[in-house]
This record gives C-alpha cells, sequence and structure tokens, in this order.
C-alpha cells in the first residue's frame, strides 16, 4: 500500500543544496510540510521562499548538526511548528579526499562527527519522537549513505567509512524498529551534480580533484530526491536512485567478492602522483 504524504510533515538537514534542496523542493511538491535546517540560514530562507510561493509549507532552522542539542531541538520544533513529524531525512555531510595516513586526526575526528554522529544527533530524537504517532505506521527516518558505503575507494578511506558506518546503522535499525512501525532506509547516491565536489576539493586543501567520476555516473540531486520521496511512499530498505545507481551497486557488490579485482579497478581511479602532508 502507498502513503499519502500529503500534509504529512518531514524535516531535512543539508536542505540549503545539493540532495537536501532538491528533496525538500520533491517532499514540498508531493504535498508534505517541511522543516529545513542547515548552517547557512540565507540559503535555507530561499529554499523556503521557493516552497511557499508554490503553494508549500516550509520553516527553517539554522543548524550544525554536531551539536546534539540544538539537533533534539530542532526535531521537537519541527513536530511544534507543523503538528506532527512523520519523515525526517538525515542528509547533512561532507567529504575530504586525501589519503587516511596523511589526514590529521582531528579532521579525520570531524568527518564522522558531522556525517555519523551528525545524523545520529538528527535519528535518535527523530526515532524517539516518532515512537509518540498513533496507528501502525508511525514515520519514516532516512540516512543520506553514499555508493562508497559498498566499496572504498583510494583518498576516500575515511569519507567511505563514515557512510558505510550510516549504511550500517541504517540497516540494522531497519530491523529493531519494525514492529514499532517505523521505517529506515539508508540512501545511495552516486556521482551527484552538486556543490559536494567544490566543499570537498576545499576539505582537502586542493585545487582539483585526483579522482574524477565518469560522466556517465553523474547524476542532478532531482533524481535523488524522486527517489526519497517514492521510498517514503513505498517504504524499502535501500534507495539507488535510477538504473545507474544500481548498476553501480550490482558492479560494486561483484568486486566485493573478488578483493584483488576490486583492487585493481580501484588502482585505476587512483592518480599517480605524491602527497604531500
Amino acid at each position: 500500500m502507498s502513503n499519502d504524504l500529503r500534509g504529512r510533515p518531514i524535516a531535512i538537514t543539508g536542505a540549503s543544496s545539493g540532495i537536501g534542496e532538491a528533496t525538500a523542493l520533491a517532499c514540498a511538491a508531493a504535498g508534505m510540510p517541511v522543516a529545513l535546517a542547515a548552517r547557512r540560514l540565507d540559503r535555507l530562507e530561499e529554499v523556503a521562499g521557493r516552497i511557499r510561493a508554490a503553494g508549500g509549507r516550509a520553516t527553517v532552522c539554522q543548524l550544525d548538526v554536531a551539536d546534539a542539542q540544538a539537533c533534539a531541538e530542532f526535531v521537537e520544533r519541527a513536530a511544534v511548528d507543523h503538528r506532527g513529524l512523520f519523515g525526517v531525512f538525515a542528509n547533512a555531510g561532507y567529504g575530504a579526499e586525501q589519503p587516511v595516513h596523511l589526514m590529521p586526526p582531528g579532521e579525520l575526528r570531524r568527518m564522522f562527527e558531522v556525517n555519523l554522529f551528525g545524523s545520529l544527533n538528527i535519528v535518535l530524537p527523530a526515532v524517539a519522537r516518532l515512537l509518540k504517532n498513533d496507528g501502525p505506521r508511525r514515520g519514516h527516518i532516512l540516512w543520506c549513505s553514499s555508493c562508497l558505503a559498498l566499496m572504498p575507494v583510494p583518498r576516500g578511506g575515511a569519507y567511505s567509512a563514515s557512510k558505510a558506518a550510516q549504511h550500517h546503522l541504517a540497516r540494522a535499525m531497519r530491523i529493531e524498529l519494525a514492529d514499532k512501525g517505523v521505517e529506515v532506509s539508508s540512501v545511495h547516491p552516486i556521482g551527484t551534480r552538486t556543490e559536494f565536489s567544490q566543499a570537498m576539493l576545499a576539505s582537502s586543501g586542493r585545487a582539483e580533484r585526483t579522482r574524477k567520476s565518469p560522466d556517465w555516473i553523474m547524476q542532478p540531486p532531482s533524481r535523488v530526491a524522486d527517489a526519497v520521496v517514492a521510498c517514503l511512499r513505498r517504504p524499502k530498505a535501500e534507495v539507488w536512485p535510477g538504473f545507474r545507481a544500481h548498476c553501480v551497486r550490482t558492479v560494486m557488490c561483484a568486486l566485493a567478492a573478488w578483493p584483488a579485482l576490486g583492487d585493481a579497478v580501484r588502482r585505476r581511479s587512483f592518480v599517480g602522483r605524491a602527497d604531500t602532508p
């Protein structure tokens, strides 16, 4: 049975750009009131303005997901402002392109603080809030993981590990909460045309990327957003947006079965130039 999303509120982090922005617009178009959170308040207001101009409902909250207390307050505020909460999309995160042995320990911890624990800071209070809802279908938690959750790549080990941790927690929670009426899904974008790559370069201290995604693997963020809305309507364990994403998943699973072949393929993505601390 398909869920009618009209009037069912959703809270989205990282909603000022990219996948988060596209998902906010898609959810609003489906009739969902949206609560938007990110660090850039001006960008959030712009997204909310577009939603309101189209007849939707939107509230905004300036937020760093590494702040657990602020995340809990955002979840509660979203539920109060929209008279309930049905969905939560833990989307905020960032990447860095750097060999693990050269990554400063503080930066490695920061990545997990934002990508993993930042998601948990939203997910845990959201689960507590959803369990208060009535009915057999109490709500839906979605984690924005990555295709790299299934296969680490050179200079992306820390990012891949944080996304794998998200994926594992999401899959475990799906079973743990199944009989309580709360759905849990992990979302696995492949290459997405957003400002994420520019932000990754800034975090890595590089002028250009050393590992480039082929054009065929790149997708617009709207493709991911549409897949998220489809999952909210008909819940499933994993969201791989589109045919190309499913192809990537199949290849990654196959390479995991043959580690030597997987290593050979990944070496081809590694630009052989010296790294410096």
